[in-house]
């Protein structure tokens, strides 16, 4: 129901970038240029600046962003509210999580699901990214819930929710002493990070090769398989670690780990839903547009 040109702004806008946004829709550039250009000429108005091959918002991008979140929730708000008039909604609903989204994001919402729709069955898998898209390509779960910068041309990816990663050590680590260091510092600092597979790392290596940054070139000490055991080991040593905001919430809160702020960097990324390309539509589709309403409520 959601004007498709909107879409199409919006995935372009969240990407920067025409070409990936075309491999997420399943549709060609071409057709993405057009789309953009036709509500360029609505609003009489540029909606990107583009130079080179990078691609930014201007002021009426911005405003226009601002706005399409907003329609798109009340779009999913009526096609939620409508759904209900028309079905009853029985039986069972396998879904697979990558590790971050399963541990820290996911359980409030299965909670008021299942307090909403008693008559769902919920089936869960855990493990990392990888793992999650190919259970889906086994058909092993119907629905999944990733994390990562990954796109497969066989799996349609939904977004979900916002995250950033963040360099996190423990409060009493000497070097946590500033709140700021520069990316360059990085390479003598020990680091912590996740296991490979996962879709932190893979957001992670992506970042930092933006910025000429190579793994290789790192003081890693170790790969750990979970938010958990790093936050556990930070607390033991003078290591840091990238790890998403949502793992350390409570932690930064009660003063036992710091967040530092890397000058001129951030990892913003995104949480997907991942499904069989095609129209979302029962239990998958209830729980989707569930999540898009109820998630940080």
């Amino acid at each position: 129901m959601f004007d498709f040109r909107l879409k199409v702004f919006d995935t372009v806008a969240r990407r920067l970038s025409f070409t990936k946004a075309a491999d997420e829709l399943y549709i060609t550039q071409p057709a993405v240029t057009k789309h953009i250009k036709q509500l360029e000429n609505h609003f009489k108005l540029p909606l990107f600046e583009r130079k080179g091959n990078t691609v930014s918002l201007t002021t009426a991008g911005q405003l226009l962003l601002k706005h399409t979140e907003s329609l798109q929730q009340i779009s999913r708000r009526l096609e939620y509210e409508i759904n209900l008039l028309n079905e009853s909604h029985k039986g069972s609903l396998k879904l697979g999580a990558s590790t971050t989204v399963f541990q820290y994001v996911l359980p409030p919402l299965l909670a008021r699901f299942k307090s909403s729709y008693k008559d769902v069955q919920l089936q869960m898998l855990h493990a990392n990214t990888e793992h999650i898209e190919q259970a889906l390509l086994r058909k092993e779960i119907e629905l999944g819930v990733i994390e990562g910068d990954s796109k497969r041309r066989d799996i349609q990816y939904t977004p979900f929710a916002r995250d950033e990663i963040v360099l996190v050590s423990s409060a009493k680590n000497p070097l946590a002493k500033k709140d700021e260091i520069r990316i360059e510092e990085l390479k003598a600092i020990p680091l912590l990070l996740r296991e490979p597979g996962s879709g932190t790392l893979e957001v992670v290596i992506n970042a930092l090769h933006m910025s000429d940054i190579k793994i290789s070139g790192l003081n890693v000490e170790m790969y750990l398989g979970s938010s958990e055991a790093i936050k556990s080991y930070l607390l033991h040593s003078s290591c840091m670690a990238f790890i998403s905001r949502h793992a350390v919430l409570k932690e930064v809160e009660s003063g036992c780990l710091k967040i530092l702020t890397i000058k001129r960097f951030s990892i913003p990324r995104q949480f997907f839903f991942i499904t069989p390309p095609g129209p979302e539509n029962g239990l998958s589709g209830l729980f989707m547009q569930f999540a898009l309403l109820n998630y940080n409520l």
